[in-house]
C-alpha cells in the first residue's frame, strides 16, 4: 500500500468511536424525550402613526385602558384610547426615534412608581428616575399611580390642624390635616411661596411633605429645591418634577405618581402634606393629549372629563380612620387665574372639588401686602373644626374687624370727612393688615402667632406707629418664646384659653410694646391714619 495514505485504523479503534457516537445519540434522544416545550403567548403590536407625544398602535386586541406598553429603546407608554381597531398611546419620554412599523409589547400591568422611605430627600421624575445626581433610588416597593380613593367608611373627620406658620392663614383660613385647600391667584402673586412656607413649617412636626412640580421651568424648580435644602426641609420632603419642555404625557402622570408616593406614607400611619404646583399646567397637558387623540373639546376647548381627572386625584386626600392606621394626606393644589377671573372653567372646577380656597390678590401684592391673601374671597370649609382653641378665641373678632376696615378704607378714598370712631376703626384695621404681613420663608410658631393676635384684639398695637409695626411684632414674638412651659403647652392645645392665661399673654405683649409707644408730643395716631 502507499505509505502517504497514513496508518490503517484498527477494528478496536472503530468499535470505540461507534460506541461513543451511540452513547451521544442515546443521550440526545433521552433529553429530547424529557423536554417539554413551553409556549408563551405574547402580543406584539405595530406602530401605525406617531405624532407629538402620541402613538397609534394596532395589533394589541387584549390591551386594556391605562395598561403600560413598551416601545423600542425601553420607552414606556400608557394606553389612553382603546378603540376597536387601534390604541391611542400616551408616550412617557423622548419619542423622536420611533417610526411607523416599530414593534410594541404589552406588559399586562398598569403604570406604577417606586415608593418608600428611600425617596425622602430625593428629587425624582414621575417614573422614579433620580434627577439630583445622588445615585439610583433603592426603593423596592411600588404602587400603581392610579389608585381608588379611600371609601367613606374608612375616613375620619378632619380634627387636627396643619400649621402653615403664616398668621393670616392659621388664624383666618385654618387648614386641617386631611383637608384639600386650593391656592389660586394670578401669575406671580406668591402662590408657590405660600406652599413652600407651609412645607418649611412642618420641620419637627412629624409631617412628610411631597412637592410636585408640574411643567415648571427648570430654574424655578432648582430654586425651590435649593430653598428646601438650605432650610433643612429636604430631610422630610420628596420632590417629583416634570419640566416644561418634556412630553405632555409625563406632565399628565406626575400628580398621580406623586400622590401614590404620598399615599404610601399615609397608609403607614403618617401625616403627609402634598403640594401640586400647579394644576393649570396639568390641565393644559391633558387638553393637549386629548385633542391630539381626537377627543371632542368642550368649554374653553377642554374635554368634558377634565373635572373627572382632577376630582379622582384630589379625592385621594383624606384622614384615614384608626383601623386604617389614622394617617392623613393634606393637599394644597395650586391654580393660576387670568385677570383675576376665579369664575373661569378650571378654577370653578377645583373650587367645587376642594374644601376651601386661598385667593391671592394682585392689588394687595402691588401694595406690598405679603402674603397677598384676600381674606374676603378666601374660605376654609372644614379647617375651623381643626383649628386650635386659642386661635378660635380671636379669629372671629379679627376677621370681622378686618372686613369692616376694608369697607371703610374704600369709602375713605372718596375724601369724605370721617368721625373719630371711623378713623379709629381704620387705624385699627391698618394695624391688623400690618400684623398679617409676613416675610417669605419666615414661619412663626404658634405661641408667637397667638401673642400677636391677642395683642391685636386688645388694641395694644393701635398706639404703635405704622413704620415700627414690624419691629413691634418681632418684640411680641420674642416675648412669647419666654412663656413658661405650662402656658406654652396650653397654647398648643385644643381648648380655649381661660381668662388668666389670656391676661398673662396680653400683659406679656403689653410689656414688650412699651418701647414702641409714640413720644408725648407726637401727633395723635388717629389723625395721621386718616
Amino acid at each position: 500500500m502507499n505509505a502517504a495514505a497514513g496508518p490503517l485504523q484498527t477494528p478496536a479503534d472503530g468499535d470505540f468511536a461507534a460506541k461513543a457516537l451511540d452513547r451521544g445519540f442515546a443521550a440526545l434522544a433521552q433529553g429530547r424525550a424529557a423536554f417539554t416545550p413551553m409556549l408563551v403567548l405574547r402580543e406584539v403590536g405595530t406602530i401605525t402613526q406617531v405624532t407629538t407625544g402620541i402613538a397609534h398602535v394596532s395589533g394589541l386586541p387584549g390591551a386594556g385602558f391605562d395598561e403600560l406598553l413598551i416601545f423600542p429603546g425601553g420607552l414606556a407608554g400608557i394606553a389612553f384610547n382603546v378603540d376597536e381597531h387601534e390604541l391611542g398611546v400616551v408616550l412617557l419620554g423622548e419619542y423622536w426615534n420611533l417610526q411607523a412599523g416599530n414593534e410594541v409589547r404589552r406588559t399586562g400591568r398598569v403604570m406604577d412608581v417606586a415608593v418608600g422611605a428611600e425617596l425622602l430627600g430625593r428629587v425624582v421624575d414621575p417614573l422614579g428616575r433620580p434627577l439630583d445626581g445622588l445615585g439610583p433610588v433603592n426603593a423596592t416597593a411600588r404602587l400603581p399611580i392610579e389608585r381608588p380613593a379611600a371609601a367613606i367608611m374608612d375616613r375620619s373627620p378632619v380634627d387636627v390642624p396643619l400649621q402653615t406658620g403664616l398668621k393670616v392663614i392659621d388664624a383666618l383660613i385654618p387648614i386641617g390635616r386631611g383637608q384639600r385647600e386650593l391656592i389660586l391667584g394670578d401669575r406671580q402673586t406668591g402662590k408657590t411661596a405660600i406652599a413652600l412656607d407651609a412645607i418649611l413649617n412642618q420641620r419637627g412636626q412629624d409631617v412628610i411633605c411631597v412637592y410636585c412640580a408640574i411643567g415648571q421651568r427648570a430654574s424655578a424648580v432648582a430654586k425651590a429645591v435649593a430653598t428646601l435644602r438650605d432650610k433643612g426641609a429636604m430631610d422630610y420632603t420628596v420632590v417629583v418634577v416634570t419640566e416644561g419642555n418634556q412630553p405632555p404625557g409625563l406632565a399628565y402622570i406626575t400628580p398621580y405618581a406623586a400622590t401614590s408616593i404620598a399615599e404610601y406614607f399615609m397608609e403607614a400611619g403618617r401625616d403627609v402634606l402634598i403640594v401640586y404646583d400647579d394644576l393649570t399646567q396639568h390641565a393644559r397637558a391633558y387638553r393637549e393629549l386629548s385633542l391630539l387623540l381626537r377627543r371632542p373639546p368642550g368649554r374653553e376647548a377642554y374635554p368634558g372629563d377634565i373635572f373627572y381627572i382632577h376630582s379622582r386625584l384630589l379625592e385621594r386626600s383624606t384622614h384615614l380612620c384608626k383601623e386604617r392606621g389614622g394617617g392623613s394626606l393634606t393637599a394644597l393644589p395650586i391654580i393660576e387665574t387670568e385677570a383675576e377671573d376665579i369664575s373661569a372653567y378650571i378654577p370653578t372646577n377645583l373650587i367645587s372639588i376642594t374644601d376651601g380656597q386661598i385667593y391671592l390678590s394682585p392689588s394687595l401684592f402691588d401694595l406690598g401686602v405679603l402674603p397677598a391673601v384676600d381674606v374676603g374671597k378666601s374660605v376654609s370649609r372644614v379647617g375651623g373644626k381643626a383649628q386650635r382653641g386659642p386661635f378660635r378665641a380671636v379669629a372671629g373678632d379679627l376677621k370681622l374687624a378686618y372686613a369692616q376696615f376694608e369697607e371703610l378704607e374704600n369709602f375713605s378714598r372718596f375724601g369724605a370727612r370721617l368721625d373719630d370712631a371711623t378713623r379709629k376703626t381704620i387705624a385699627h384695621g391698618q394695624r391688623i393688615r400690618a400684623c398679617l404681613k409676613q416675610p417669605q420663608f419666615a414661619p412663626v410658631a404658634v405661641p408667637g402667632q397667638i401673642a400677636v393676635l391677642l395683642a391685636l384684639t386688645a388694641d395694644l398695637f393701635d398706639t404703635v406707629p405704622l413704620p415700627r409695626m414690624a419691629e413691634a411684632q418681632r418684640a411680641v414674638q420674642d416675648a412669647a418664646a419666654q412663656l413658661d412651659a405650662a402656658l406654652h403647652e396650653r397654647l398648643l392645645g385644643k381648648d380655649r384659653l381661660n381668662d388668666e392665661d389670656r391676661q398673662a399673654v396680653t400683659d406679656l405683649a403689653a410689656a414688650a410694646l412699651k418701647t414702641f409707644l409714640p413720644m408725648p408730643n407726637a401727633e395723635p395716631v388717629t389723625k395721621a391714619s386718616s
